[in-house]
């Protein structure tokens, strides 16, 4: 249907066994994920042509999270080998009222010290490139390198799909100027998932206001800063407990037509990681699919719903269950 072309690191997720806290026992069960892989095997899964460029360690490591994507039929033949090490992240699992909890371990990667791509031969043939917030901020040549795809991406007429992603711990790492970097970036895309708390970030101004209207707020004063930016999006959660959450979403569009979606109560949470990437690549293939506003977002909702009910970072879901999702078609036993 449309070439996706994604950039970022590719990440080996190691997670404590069920509810159980990191090394409460000495196991882990392991997945490959990362937020710009994940929206491409969602895309790779919808019948898009998604494609990987990224860099992995030259190990068993990197040789298996490659073939991890390829089994989900996305295309790696630009994802590069180099000397170096894999990223990591350590997963514990909330559950009633503790929180899930995150553990980096991705300094010096492989993926951070090969950071020069020639994107006009990566991005031919390409319609639209997704990046995230996530790359910059591993450092400042994956920041340039991010920079680069962006303005590349632009100047060849290809669409840019950017999510937010703010992550503070990494960014505190090095101490580098966020918002300045994130807004190279920003200016660059067509779409962006971001929420008044990202838009602050970039922009240095809070809005007073919660919830739908400070995100139509934030898009707001986005459009203003950004010629380029034609959407907004962002889902709309409200947590009750660690395995209870009321999910929704909005769409702003730079005329100021802005959609809800409609609230859906999410129980007995399986696994939260990776939601957002749902989101974001069942918008992104709504908008190439042709779907009206109202359905693009709600498309979007219903990829992210149904992540929630499958572990690892990947919604491995089809067109047909997303669409039985969205259609409330019930939960009688498909045969």
């Amino acid at each position: 249907m449309s070439r996706v072309v994604c950039f970022g690191e590719l990440l080996l997720r190691l997670s404590a066994p069920g509810r159980e806290r990191v090394l409460q026992s000495p196991r882990f069960d392991v997945a490959v994920g990362g937020a710009e892989a994940n929206v491409a095997v969602l895309l790779a899964q919808l019948g898009h042509d998604a494609a990987m460029v990224s860099t992995v360690a030259d190990n068993a490591l990197g040789a298996s999270a490659v073939g991890e994507l390829r089994r989900h039929g996305v295309d790696t033949r630009h994802v590069r080998t180099a000397p170096g090490r894999m990223g990591l992240y350590f997963l514990s699992h909330g559950a009633m009222q503790r929180p899930s909890e995150v553990l980096y371990d991705r300094a010096d990667s492989a993926f951070v010290r090969q950071a020069e791509y020639d994107w006009d031969a990566l991005l031919e043939g390409a319609d639209w490139l997704h990046l995230s917030g996530v790359s910059p901020a591993l450092g400042l040549a994956t920041a340039q390198a991010t920079i680069a795809a962006a303005r590349a991406a632009r100047r060849l007429g290809v669409k840019v799909s950017f999510d937010g992603n703010f992550r503070g711990k990494l960014w505190q790492a090095w101490e580098a100027d966020a918002a300045g970097l994130l807004k190279e970036v920003f200016a660059q895309a067509d779409i962006v998932f971001a929420d008044h708390r990202d838009i602050a970030v970039v922009l240095g101004e809070r809005v007073a206001s919660e919830g739908e209207q400070a995100v139509a707020e934030a898009a707001t004063r986005a459009f203003a800063a950004f010629p380029n930016l034609r959407w907004l999006a962002c889902t709309l959660r409200t947590q009750h407990s660690v395995d209870r959450h009321t999910l929704s979403a909005v769409m702003v569009e730079r005329d100021g037509a802005r959609r809800r979606a409609p609230d859906y109560e999410l129980e007995g949470i399986v696994d939260r990681i990776g939601t957002g990437d749902a989101f974001a690549g069942g918008v992104l293939h709504g908008l190439i699919a042709g779907m009206q506003p109202p359905e693009v977002l709600h498309f979007g909702v219903g990829a992210a719903c149904l992540k929630h009910s499958i572990p690892g970072d990947f919604c491995l879901a089809s067109a047909q269950e997303i669409g039985d999702v969205i259609s409330q078609a019930g939960f009688h036993v498909r045969r």
